[in-house]
């Protein structure tokens, strides 16, 4: 059988320091997706992106949240998916929950949890490839800039957050253009939200694609951040913390440069350094 994925991943990265470039091994939050199924109906009833580990506390906690099940004796059953693949392994990113026989759900509101659906082969490659499906190609060498722009753009994201001042709460994206001129600034209490904002308001202004600009988002860098910026052809992604480990295979992927830990004068590089000169 086939290990469960770690919490952890190892990767290599460049660190950036004033004028120097430091290559070393870093560790990153893995990012796998986990898909939630009910055995009777069966039925695929979301597909989260998670950090494994405790899998089963979540597949019955979102259950619960839900509504879907109010008691443990609502649960007949929990396990990983089953199934063999070609390879013959077990996979380890499907759990299969059957719920007592009494018991019908209403799965009307799960609807919006909805992501994909896959054989018990679900991972980051799937993720990757269902980009590909969608059209999506790796964003193109072109865009070059310097160390300083990168090192100015977290000030400007945080003196251009005006609603973050007042309630202390929210994430925001920030578009930048080549110069490091902060063009736009959404906020939002969800970093996905606040980059859905922006791309929506570039798109309604006939603006994108945005290949020659950076974006920055407060927290960390997800698949959902990369997902988002590569439907809009945004060659370089900055944020304050770290990204998971998905990010950073899909922005390889992609061909972007992804930065993260961007604070004061010093960042990282996990991807498209040659993007940084």
């Amino acid at each position: 059988m086939k290990n469960f994925p770690s919490s952890k991943t190892k990767a290599q990265i460049w660190v950036v320091e004033n004028h120097n470039f430091v290559t070393r091994s870093d560790q990153l939050a893995t990012e796998e997706p986990l898909e939630i199924r009910l055995t009777f109906p069966k039925q695929t009833v979301a597909v989260t992106m998670r950090t494994p580990g405790a899998d089963f506390d979540l597949a019955t906690g979102f259950l619960y949240s839900e509504g879907i099940i109010k008691n443990r004796e609502d649960i007949a059953k929990i396990s990983y998916c089953l199934e063999p693949e070609i390879d013959g392994e077990q996979k380890q990113n499907i759990i299969n929950i059957t719920l007592k026989s009494e018991l019908t759900p209403e799965l009307k509101t799960l609807e919006r949890h909805f992501f994909t659906t896959s054989a018990c082969g679900v991972c980051g490659k799937t993720s990757i490839e269902s980009l590909k499906i969608k059209g999506f190609s790796a964003i193109p060498l072109g865009m070059e800039v310097s160390r300083e722009i990168i090192y100015s753009l977290s000030d400007k994201l945080s003196t251009g957050q005006g609603v973050f001042k007042s309630t202390g709460g929210l994430h925001a994206a920030g578009l930048f253009d080549a110069h490091g001129e902060l063009l736009k600034l959404r906020e939002d209490v969800g970093r996905h939200n606040a980059l859905d904002k922006l791309i929506g308001s570039e798109f309604l202004a006939g603006k994108l694609p945005l290949n020659n600009h950076i974006i920055m988002v407060s927290g960390r860098s997800s698949f959902e951040i990369l997902q988002k910026c590569i439907t809009a052809g945004v060659p370089i992604i900055c944020a304050v913390s770290a990204p998971s480990s998905l990010a950073v295979e899909i922005a390889r992927e992609f061909n972007i440069t992804l930065v993260g830990f961007l604070r004061g004068r010093k960042f990282n590089i996990y991807s498209g350094v040659e993007r940084i000169k």
